[in-house]
């Protein structure tokens, strides 16, 4: 399929968190950690759906895969390599980061950044934390994320909410000094601006519960207002309308299943009306980490 034409404005940072539909954070109350191993897995098709959907539309993507999935499934991480993309991590078990110790979160993050460049042959330099739980009383994560050789992070949702989010934090790409020097970018989760408050607009639950419309308007409001870049995310469970209902109070089932039947058809749309790379080459076009990248934007990752 060829590039639409009528797309515009900057590079945008596609990107995929590789989970399965267990290891929700909506879930953690009805699915003990210790039966994941018995749920039945859907991960890997579901990935291959969105490689293949990247593929036809000749998208480049960063993918923030669970290390508990690569280390199960490290043929997964290498197709992902294989095929073009960018190898990110999404920390090891999709532990709320504020809930865990910093010893813990760096035991847990250095595993997964191994596991996932063992089984890639590549290096890892992106980081995002589950379900964004980077906020003010787990900022010391983010240290723990410069001493462990990571570039660039992408966990922190400028908005109010009740599981994630700091208000008032910037809301572009922009670089950190932590301690002793060293220094993170920080690529946010994207928001619009809308009469005072600030909205979130980055894709997932919010992409699958927003009209098409409304999303392409906020979308097009960063790009051609801002004339920034956004980052859009979505996991592979939400192109799987057919994956097995979770008994769960009634708002984590609504955040999880609504719209799940339009994700696949409403990502495509999105892939012809905007321009999309992996992460660290949207951040080394704004010169925020070095040149070198997975696929050169301007090239068959961006699109128009």
């Amino acid at each position: 399929m060829t590039a639409n034409p009528t797309a515009s404005g900057p590079v945008n940072a596609m990107t995929v968190d590789v989970e399965d539909y267990f290891h929700v954070s909506a879930f953690a109350d009805a699915i003990d950690r210790a039966d994941w191993h018995d749920m039945p897995s859907r991960v890997v098709a579901n990935t291959h759906r969105l490689l293949d959907l990247f593929d036809g539309q000749g998208v480049k993507s960063t993918f923030f895969v669970l290390g508990w999935v690569a280390e199960r499934e490290p043929g997964l991480v290498r197709e992902i390599v294989e095929r073009g993309h960018e190898l990110a991590c999404h920390g090891y078990s999709h532990q709320l980061v504020y809930n865990q110790t910093p010893e813990l979160f760096r035991e847990e993050t250095v595993r997964s950044k191994d596991l996932l460049e063992q089984a890639g042959q590549v290096p890892v330099r992106g980081y995002r934390a589950a379900s964004y739980s980077i906020t003010r009383r787990s900022q010391w994560a983010l240290d723990i994320l410069g001493e462990a050789g990571f570039e660039y992070d992408s966990s922190i949702f400028p908005v109010r909410h009740d599981r994630y989010g700091i208000p008032g934090a910037g809301r572009w790409p922009h670089e950190m000094t932590l301690n002793e020097g060293r220094r993170l970018v920080e690529f946010p989760l994207s928001t619009v601006r809308w009469a005072g408050m600030t909205l979130p607009m980055a894709g997932g639950g919010y992409f699958r519960l927003y009209p098409y419309a409304l999303s392409r308007a906020g979308f097009r409001n960063i790009n051609q207002g801002a004339g920034k870049p956004f980052v859009f995310y979505l996991h592979p469970w939400e192109v799987d309308p057919e994956q097995p209902r979770i008994k769960a109070k009634a708002l984590s089932r609504f955040r999880h299943y609504n719209n799940l039947h339009r994700c696949e058809s409403r990502l495509r749309r999105l892939l012809e009306d905007f321009r999309f790379a992996p992460m660290r080459d949207v951040l080394a076009s704004m010169e925020l980490v070095p040149g070198e990248s997975s696929a050169p934007v301007g090239a068959a990752s961006a699109r128009g």
